[in-house]
């Protein structure tokens, strides 16, 4: 029985994994510009701080839609 845990845990992990990876790359199609490259390749601080924000806000609102 503690295996239905185990497992449910890890696909409901890898729904909310797949659907932040989504909304991301959604946000970096709607950009007007490259945010990637932006972050890594001028190592723009400000909006490697607003990505991760976003990350994070979405990442609250996935599990807590998962969760109930």
């Amino acid at each position: 029985m503690e295996y239905k845990y185990i497992v449910a845990s890890i696909v409901y992990s890898l729904v909310g994994i797949v659907i932040l990876v989504i909304c991301f790359v959604t946000i970096e199609k709607i950009a007007p510009e490259n945010l990637w490259k932006k972050i890594v390749d001028e190592q723009n601080v400000a909006l490697a701080i607003l990505a991760a924000a976003f990350m994070i806000a979405l990442s609250i609102i996935i599990s807590s839609a998962i969760h109930g």
